[in-house]
């Protein structure tokens, strides 16, 4: 019953009925002149147009226009000083891009972990352009960023680009949606064409989720789908909507993102209370700290004491000595 579920599709021709607010964006569209006019009205148009069978045809007339304009406006060539279209610079302890088929629940997701807030509707293509937000993991702020859906109409090269650039990658499927396995498909085509990596350590770490399985069927739906591809990625069930789920998500991208927090004090004197940890890699030293907090520090390091869990209390260590999250260091110059 899942994969008749998952396998549906519904033929049945139907009239297109059309909005004012459709109809208002389309007139928007005809008296555009330039192209983020253009790109705006059609976006507007896409988003706003009934979505069932009968407006099948016309959605997708938008989508392959919307795509032209966008590749056209990129040709233009930008100054030095210009970042590239939707560029989001790095923040907080790690870049974390959260990507997925049209309506996988991105948005949600991204409202529900931090102040941002995205528009999230029940239809697709909601979100046109990287959204970033903070997320709050204990004493440290990791940055998610929603980004327009993985769509065979509409994916753009920096989106493959953004992907493969991030610290960690939240990748998000609707395992009630009709198109689930067709969606899949093509995410995966695109991920190896990019050469991302859903299994083993290559690239950026890849979480996939199967979400909204709080739905009527989509326990049993996320189970047929993850037994259908078992080999290629293993999958999580989750929902953007449940505490249950969502609570869990700070600390699992912590250790994905495989970082230590580090807190540094003067010699002699006591921690200062809330002191803003440093964040680096796991496996890096204590003169990698030094270096974090100034290079003359690092120039001139001679030894440090430590406190933490491999380590007993001031225990003095060398330059070489391997950092846990939470150590605390105090270095003598």
């Amino acid at each position: 019953m899942c994969f008749q579920y998952l396998l549906y599709s519904y033929n049945k021709s139907m009239p297109a009925n059309l909005t004012a607010a459709y109809l208002q964006a389309e007139q928007k569209f005809k008296s555009a002149s330039s192209y983020p006019e253009k790109i705006e009205s059609l976006e507007e148009m896409l988003r706003t147009i009934p979505k069932h069978k009968g407006t099948e045809k016309m959605q997708a007339d938008i989508k392959r226009r919307l795509s032209r304009l966008r590749k056209e406006a990129q040709k233009k060539k930008p100054t030095a000083s210009q970042k590239p279209f939707q560029y989001v610079e790095k923040e907080g302890a790690g870049q974390v891009v959260l990507c997925g088929p049209p309506n996988s629940g991105k948005s949600q997701l991204l409202e529900n972990l931090t102040h941002a807030e995205p528009k999230v509707a029940n239809y697709p293509y909601t979100t046109q352009k990287t959204l970033p937000g903070m997320m709050t993991y204990q004493d440290i702020q990791i940055q998610l960023v929603d980004t327009p859906p993985l769509d065979p109409e509409t994916l753009e090269p920096w989106q493959l680009a953004m992907i493969k650039q991030a610290d960690a990658v939240l990748l998000l499927f609707d395992v009630n949606d009709p198109n689930l396995l067709m969606q899949t498909e093509f995410v995966l085509t695109a991920f190896k064409d990019r050469e991302i990596f859903l299994t083993g350590r290559q690239g950026s770490p890849v979480i996939v989720l199967g979400n909204k399985v709080d739905g009527p069927q989509g326990k049993e739906n996320f189970s047929a789908w993850q037994e259908l591809y078992q080999e290629k990625f293993q999958a999580e069930p989750f929902s953007a909507l449940s505490d249950e789920y969502l609570s869990k998500i700070p600390e699992r991208l912590f250790r994905f993102l495989d970082i230590v927090r580090v807190y540094t004090k003067a010699p002699g004197k006591k921690p200062l209370q809330n002191s803003t940890p440093y964040v680096l890699k796991r496996g890096s030293t204590l003169l990698d700290v030094a270096a974090a907090v100034h290079k003359d520090v690092a120039s001139n390091f001679k030894f440090a004491r430590v406190w933490g869990k491999a380590s007993f209390d001031g225990q003095m260590a060398e330059r070489s000595y391997l950092l846990e999250d939470g150590d605390l260091v105090e270095i003598h110059q």
